[in-house]
């Protein structure tokens, strides 16, 4: 019998069968799916299971196998940054919910999130929450953001979750997919959720008044289906996220700009920072790329270590 994982507690699994029923699966002693894959959790969100029945009643069921994944998105392990941890897997589009104050969202950890979803293939879709909250400045730069993202293909959005403002556009690409919604702590995800999922009534929590960080109100990654069709997946608050899986050499190629012109570089393996006849440096240069984006490439290139996983 197939299902797919709508949650994960770490030792039970809530499933749910093509006939709609729900059950609580469990696995049998150590469960591998993948040797290439090395995570604290060998059975994610969004994973498709095979399960065999073991109490009807009970509704309890033992998953015995597990479909090949078509992507999944990984993050360094809150217990051990040495461990990986996928967060969800089979995603049509990742979502990245972000604010400009209240906590701010830096373009380092958006580039940091779409370098990961350039890496599993995952497409990006950045949402600005919190307009209705936003001055001239805020809104100037939320439009300098929106030109510099939407240049290079991905899509951007500006709502209010609060107030209801912009979700008509942001609801629509999400109808009949699988959407992974994630973010820090504090923007919104709660409140934006709860829009979507009226009935389920997401608990909310409020920025940290000492930290301007948000604190977490979701343990476990879990999947919701929307009324309209599709499937959101809510996740824990990021306040970190590692780029892993990657070397050096192939940060360029998942920024798409750069990979771009990194073609007219005139060495084949030219890191883009002190090599003569670079394209890419002359591309910032001429404000082809966006010197805050190689900024943060260059800080990201600094925090990847080329250590074998």
């Amino acid at each position: 019998m197939k299902a797919i994982i709508y949650k994960s507690t770490g030792s039970w699994y809530i499933c749910k069968t093509q006939d709609g029923r729900f059950w609580n699966g469990r696995t049998k002693g150590k469960f591998k799916i993948d040797r290439e894959i090395t995570s604290t959790n060998p059975i994610a969100v969004g994973d498709i299971v095979t399960m065999e029945l073991e109490d009807e009643l009970e509704n309890s069921a033992m998953i015995v196998g597990i479909d090949q994944r078509k992507n999944y998105l990984v993050r360094t392990s809150p217990h051990n940054k040495r461990l990986r941890h996928i967060v969800a897997a089979n995603l049509d589009q990742s979502i990245l919910l972000c604010t400009l104050k209240d906590p701010r969202t830096s373009t380092g950890f958006i580039d940091r999130f779409l370098v990961s979803c350039e890496v599993y293939h995952v497409p990006a879709v950045l949402v600005f929450n919190k307009c209705d909250e936003m001055d001239e400045d805020d809104l100037a730069y939320y439009h300098h953001l929106k030109d510099l993202y939407e240049t290079i293909g991905y899509k951007v959005f500006l709502i209010s979750a609060e107030q209801q403002i912009g979700l008509d556009a942001l609801f629509d690409v999400m109808h009949e997919k699988v959407s992974l919604i994630t973010g820090h702590s504090g923007v919104g995800k709660s409140t934006l959720i709860n829009s979507l999922l009226p009935h389920k009534d997401i608990r909310t929590q409020e920025v940290s008044d000492w930290s301007g960080k948000g604190m977490h109100t979701t343990t476990f990654a879990e999947m919701h289906d929307l009324a309209a069709g599709g499937q959101i997946i809510d996740t824990p608050g990021i306040r970190e996220l590692g780029i892993i899986d990657i070397s050096r050499a192939e940060l360029g190629g998942y920024y798409p700009e750069i990979n771009r012109w990194s073609k007219s570089c005139k060495y084949n393996n030219c890191l883009h920072f002190n090599e003569p006849g670079c394209a890419v440096k002359e591309a910032v240069k001429q404000n082809q790329i966006a010197e805050e984006r190689y900024v943060n490439y260059a800080k990201i290139y600094e925090s990847i270590s080329d250590q074998t996983w």
